[in-house]
């Protein structure tokens, strides 16, 4: 197949790419920039951002599927604008018209890289903006979802891998602070937990997705239950530093509350779905021990 891979110099669309075309399909990646990792070099790329309206003629025709792995989170929020209308306008806005654009375009399968925030916490749907912006997206973008245009949503936990070259900030400062190398905070883990999932396992179901996934289907992916503090001991052992870590109930410097949609303190624990999508499971500890090897 021909894939457009929307968000391809992220984490996910970047490992989803390479893993698509080493199962022998053609890649676009489409980003705002051009790719500067040596592993994405050779990647057919169109510099555009799925916000404008504009580029939908130009890169849309000719492709026998669509993923999407972009979308805005609090990272990408400017300073000087309101979060409501921000989110509003790049995710429940914006995204649904891209899918729309693609169905247009002749596109006959898309699959959408969601947040599993609006399946296991609805009621964060009218307190969050970020996550109702994200349900109003995936809702708009299932809505499309016709015999000539099967297009379903992966809706995940949180995301580790490791793809050569990509700066990961967030790990990175993790792998320090567990190794006790930022002064001044004392190793200890947040209470309650969340699922996990890696990268490879999501460019699994994106495959399994496209070739199987049903359409106008949510699907809730993941892997492993973790509590925050079983976690956070992965990486001490990754690093050589391993602890039985204390669990506090304060705000946590990695885990601020800013990124912690479902509030903090809580618990999410739940059973993927897999089925036909038929992505193995089980590497979380792999995960972690790449990427402190890549940190090092």
């Amino acid at each position: 197949m021909k894939v457009l891979m929307v968000g391809g110099t992220g984490l996910t669309g970047a490992h989803g790419a390479l893993y698509l075309r080493e199962n022998g399909h053609d890649v676009t990646l489409v980003s705002r920039a051009e790719p500067t990792l040596a592993c994405l070099q050779d990647f057919a790329h169109i510099a555009a951002n799925y916000t404008d309206d504009e580029i939908a003629p130009n890169v849309l025709f000719g492709f026998d599927a669509l993923v999407f792995a972009a979308g805005a989170d609090i990272r990408q929020l400017p300073p000087d604008e309101n979060e409501d209308s921000f989110f509003q306008r790049v995710n429940s806005e914006a995204i649904p018209r891209f899918f729309a654009n693609a169905r247009a375009a002749g596109i006959p399968r898309a699959v959408y890289i969601g947040t599993y925030y609006p399946q296991v916490v609805p009621q964060q749907i009218e307190s969050s903006a970020y996550v109702r912006s994200r349900h109003l997206a995936d809702e708009g973008l299932r809505a499309l979802n016709s015999d000539s245009f099967r297009v379903c949503s992966l809706n995940a936990p949180f995301i580790i891998g490791h793809v050569p070259g990509l700066a990961q900030p967030h790990l990175e400062a993790l792998v320090h602070y567990v190794s006790g190398q930022i002064e001044g905070l004392p190793l200890v883990a947040p209470a309650g937990g969340v699922n996990h999932i890696t990268s490879r396992s999501m460019s699994e179901a994106i495959a399994g997705a496209l070739a199987r996934g049903e359409g106008g289907r949510a699907y809730l992916v993941g892997d492993e239950n973790l509590s925050w503090k079983t976690y956070l001991e992965y990486f001490c052992e990754a690093v050589g530093n391993p602890q039985d870590l204390p669990v506090s109930e304060e705000e946590h410097p990695m885990f601020p509350d800013a990124i912690l949609y479902a509030g903090r303190n809580i618990t999410i624990s739940y059973e993927p779905d897999n089925g036909e999508l038929e992505y193995s499971r089980g590497h979380v500890r792999a995960a972690i021990n790449e990427i402190v090897a890549a940190c090092s």
